[in-house]
């Protein structure tokens, strides 16, 4: 039988004692191994459950995914899978389940759970909000103290801010700080770091510190994949600037955490000013690019709700999720019942027969709302360049939000990066706002509802 044991850097991970580990900032480290081996300590408890989350059910499944890595090391110390449930049990009665977090609101699905250990594959995929509210699940009468393991790949959103007393100012981690310890409180969707849990417990007294780490990793460290799989180094340096930066970069100091994409071309982040406050009045649209509606399923269902006041365009909120078509009316109606009835509705118009059924269910489904599917004007660049012109004459501000992030990362990559559904409803939520009709309707939709 061939011997399992962990390599170096995958010890630091294992052996660490943190609340919370997180481990990785490139591609290549063995990471996903990591996760399998964790559970393995508690496998004579017989109450002892795990839970190795993924943000969707095809991430486990695929091939060489997470499911497949654990068939090659569970059965081999007694495990027996449940292929439907994807759950693996052990004789002692300990269980080691893969789930997902596809949506926010399948955090509900987990609502009086009790789990001593939480695993996170690739944990920049997940929300901020998905993870410190599963972190509330992480309890335990086993007797195993409960804590939390991850694993990330750098990407600048909200992840990079939590670990960002690891990362130096150029974007890379720092060697000397991996694996050193810290402590954290949340209140109030604040972090709040310090070197010792006696000051948090001090300035903080009605919460309790958890401790966190960060433990570098890199390809580098994997000498095992290298040496299986010489090429995968090769396929790495072969990728683009800003995703080799990120899943290869530095071989001591591993990705980059904060490398944009250099494409800049139509928009720029730094063009949009972050704005705490909008002003009353104006006029406000949401346009949604319904790209699971009569598109791939692949692609993704964008939403901007964009607001105009003397002159200013503020986008107040965002949206951008792979949602089933199933979801996608659910979801439409929740988002313009949140957003009242003076909000008005547009969409693109899909072409053909199917464009125009779909855009009477959607009419149909929002009776009550100023809705309407608008007909597609010229290509998407034609479309987007009257907002990029106001933009960047600093006539475009974003309400902060946790959406702001990985907005900017998604406009300022137009038009190389493989999705534009962000930018499609973006110009259309502005282009909207400047026809008279919108005014017009809206004066009467309200006329009518008053």
């Amino acid at each position: 039988m061939e011997e399992i044991r962990p390599q170096p850097r995958q010890e630091a991970f294992l052996s660490s004692s943190a609340d919370i580990v997180i481990y990785g900032g490139a591609a290549g480290g063995g990471k996903t191994w990591a996760l399998l081996l964790e559970p393995l300590r508690h496998l004579e408890n017989k109450n002892f459950g795990a839970v190795i989350f993924r943000r969707t059910t095809p991430e486990i499944v695929k091939e060489g995914g997470m499911w497949d890595e654990a068939r090659k090391l569970y059965p081999v110390i007694g495990g027996k899978p449940n292929e439907n449930e994807h759950i693996y049990k052990f004789p002692s009665g300990a269980r080691v389940s893969f789930a997902h977090l596809q949506y926010e609101s399948t955090l509900s699905d987990w609502l009086g759970a009790q789990i001593a250990l939480i695993e996170f594959d690739q944990l920049e995929t997940f929300t901020e909000k998905q993870f410190f509210y599963m972190l509330s699940r992480n309890r335990s009468t086993s007797g195993v103290r409960p804590y939390v393991r991850a694993t990330c790949n750098p990407e600048p959103n909200w992840l990079s801010y939590f670990l960002d007393w690891w990362i130096a100012p150029d974007g890379y981690a720092i060697p000397e700080r991996s694996g050193v310890v810290r402590w954290m409180v949340r209140e109030n969707d604040r972090t709040f770091w310090s070197d010792t849990p006696e000051t948090l417990k001090d300035e903080h007294p009605a919460s309790t510190p958890k401790s966190v780490t960060f433990i570098l990793s890199t390809v580098y460290d994997n000498k095992i994949l290298l040496e299986k799989d010489p090429g995968y180094l090769a396929n790495l340096q072969a990728l683009s600037l800003v995703d080799r930066e990120r899943l290869l970069g530095d071989a001591n100091r591993g990705g980059n955490w904060k490398i944009k994409p250099s494409a800049g071309k139509i928009f720029n982040r730094a063009w949009f000013e972050i704005v705490q406050a909008v002003p009353a009045g104006g006029e406000i649209v949401r346009f949604y690019d319904l790209a699971a509606t009569a598109k791939k399923q692949a692609d993704f269902t964008s939403s901007t709700k964009m607001k105009l006041v003397d002159g200013i365009y503020y986008i107040l909120d965002a949206t951008n999720d792979q949602l089933e078509p199933a979801s996608v009316d659910k979801f439409i109606i929740n988002t313009a019942s949140q957003d009242g009835i003076y909000v008005s509705i547009r969409w693109e118009k899909e072409g053909g027969a199917s464009g125009k059924r779909d855009s009477y269910h959607i009419a149909t489904m929002l009776s009550g709302y100023d809705a309407e599917a608008i007909p597609p004007q010229g290509d998407k660049i034609t479309r987007a360049k009257p907002l990029a012109s106001q933009a960047l004459a600093g006539n475009v501000k974003l309400l902060s939000g946790l959406w702001n992030e990985w907005w900017l990362n998604e406009m300022h990559g137009q038009p190389d990066l493989p999705h534009d559904d962000v930018m499609d409803s973006a110009s259309g939520a502005f282009n909207c706002l400047n026809e008279t009709g919108l005014v017009i309707a809206k004066n009467i939709f309200q006329n009518y509802r008053g």
